[in-house]
């Protein structure tokens, strides 16, 4: 899988890996498991997505603006929480149909993501620290919206609520459309 959603995106939303439970066996990021419950649920409360997501990849969900990709191309398997040992990093092949689309605004799921996208840019992380709703323009024109990822342990913890995660995909759906 390398990425999903609107070929003409003017937002791109990163998460580390595909899921466990769905996205390798749907093809669509984000399928299948609660982060995409959250995620899906959110763009169509923003704006950025119409239809219905059935955890299915012929539900009527269909993005509007946002193009979804992986910081890594495959999970390895038996992996669950930690990034993928056999994995390619954001600057392979796993991330070469977004990767000419920058300046767009990126919206970032985890530190992980964060990291590797900064990595494949060539931008340095300590200019770039992430942080839960931090804002950060790249030097090649790309502004970067980090968030906790939006995984039903960082849920489930407290790490991130809805309302967090809610307020991060608005200002970049906010920032799209100017």
């Amino acid at each position: 899988m390398r990425y999903w959603g609107d070929e003409a995106a003017k937002l791109i939303i990163i998460g580390l890996a595909p899921g466990m439970k769905g996205a390798n066996r749907t093809g669509r990021p984000f399928t299948g498991d609660y982060a995409g419950d959250l995620l899906y649920a959110t763009l169509l409360k923003v704006g950025l997505a119409t239809g219905e997501y059935r955890q299915t990849p012929d539900d009527t969900l269909q993005l509007k603006q946002p193009l979804i990709a992986n910081a890594v191309a495959l999970r390895a398997a038996g992996e669950t929480s930690r990034p993928p040992t056999r994995s390619r990093p954001a600057g392979s092949s796993s991330a070469s149909g977004w990767r000419s689309r920058s300046p767009s605004p990126i919206s970032l799921w985890g530190r992980i993501a964060h990291d590797q996208l900064l990595v494949a840019l060539g931008e340095k992380r300590s200019r770039h620290p992430f942080g839960h709703g931090a804002e950060h323009q790249l030097s090649g024109g790309a502004r970067l919206f980090d968030s906790y990822h939006c995984s039903r342990y960082n849920t489930n913890t407290g790490v991130l609520t809805t309302e967090m995660f809610e307020d991060v995909v608005g200002k970049a759906a906010d920032y799209v459309r100017g």
